[in-house]
């Protein structure tokens, strides 16, 4: 019997994300419109729809629906908008993100893993998104400044390098601290300050290379 992923998708949208206060018409539609499934190894296909984060490398994963759903609701992406989608995995979020937005840079520290959302993409049509392998923290100057900035996983602070390639007026949104203690952020730069504001509570995996330096002490 063959799975239906499109009743699952459905679910998903209905049950995970209309439930946790995700309102947007267009992030709902976009949601909908992506098929999940084809961003995870075939070992997860069947899970790919659980409201759970899914590993598909070593410590690295596709965020749990809802609370990337949120996430971008939270950045406000309008169809002008360039966005970096810092930590892209396989893509999924990235092709969410390509359905809301003009073009979407995906940067990805893993090499497989850009190759594989590379592939994924390419083959799915979604054809104004690119991805380019680097340091996640780094983001990707070349093609900035970018109207919005997701940083997709967890991390101790938002480096420099993002926050200096957000165009004015932009948004950068993020998870900031680690389990319970994790918080979504909206950071908006106008006439070149950077400010922040908590939105909600939020806990999903760490992204790597975000880690802070631990502090000298004599």
């Amino acid at each position: 019997m063959t799975t239906d992923y499109s009743d699952l998708r459905r679910n998903m949208v209905d049950c995970q994300l209309r439930t946790t206060n995700v309102t947007s018409l267009d992030v709902l539609s976009a949601f909908l419109d992506v098929p999940r499934e084809a961003f995870v190894p075939a070992r997860l296909k069947e899970l790919a729809y659980l409201d759970e984060d899914l590993e598909v490398s070593t410590g690295r994963y596709v965020m749990e629906p809802a609370p990337l759903a949120r996430l971008i609701q939270l950045a406000a992406v309008t169809p002008g908008d360039v966005v970096l989608d810092a930590g892209c995995a396989t893509g999924y979020s990235s092709a969410v993100l390509s359905r809301l937005a003009t073009s979407v840079i995906a940067v990805e520290s893993d090499e497989a893993l850009a190759s594989a959302a590379t592939e994924t993409l390419l083959e799915l049509g979604y054809d104004n998104v690119a991805v380019v392998t680097g340091p996640i923290a780094s983001g990707y100057a070349a093609e900035g400044p970018y109207d919005v900035i997701l940083v997709g996983g967890a991390v101790d602070e938002v480096s420099q390098d993002l926050f200096a390639q957000l165009r004015d007026g932009g948004r950068l949104v993020v998870v900031e601290g680690h389990g319970n203690a994790g918080a979504a952020k909206l950071y908006v730069k106008e006439n070149g300050v950077v400010s922040g504001r908590r939105a909600f509570n939020c806990a999903v995996r760490p992204l790597p290379g975000f880690q802070k330096e631990a502090e000298f002490q004599f």
